[in-house]
């Protein structure tokens, strides 16, 4: 069975730092294009990061979280991070990871470019 689950989110408090993780099972994520999305209540989902198939030499940011949040990924774990710093109110939100199988060093950030989500965990940056 394919699985792609999130997890490692919470409560944390502003200027605070989570990871979360983006753990495959059933399927190798090697091939994969990945991408880390957020979607607040009330809003649009809209994309925070991705990293390209294979070794991930390719990274995109959000002018949001860029130089904030951190994307990566441990093939042999199956699993891909994001490293959040610095974390503000407004980063709160249910936080989702898309993926896309792709032959290219590249990713984007754009929703619909990815096929299968995981069902998403809470982040809530508040004091």
């Amino acid at each position: 069975q394919l699985q792609l689950v999130e997890s490692g989110g919470g409560l944390v408090q502003p200027g605070g730092s989570l990871t979360v993780s983006c753990a495959a099972s059933g399927f190798t994520l090697y091939d994969y294009a990945v991408g880390w999305f957020r979607q607040a209540p009330g809003k649009e989902r809209e994309a925070i990061s991705c990293i390209s198939a294979f070794t991930g030499e390719a990274t995109n940011y959000a002018d949001s979280v860029k130089g904030r949040f951190t994307i990566s990924r441990d093939n042999a774990k199956n699993t891909v991070y994001l490293r959040m710093t610095t974390m503000k109110p407004e980063d709160t939100g249910v936080y989702y990871c898309g993926i896309t199988i792709s032959r290219l060093h590249m990713c984007r950030l754009m929703k619909n470019w990815y096929d299968y989500w995981g069902q998403g965990i809470q982040v809530t940056v508040s004091s």
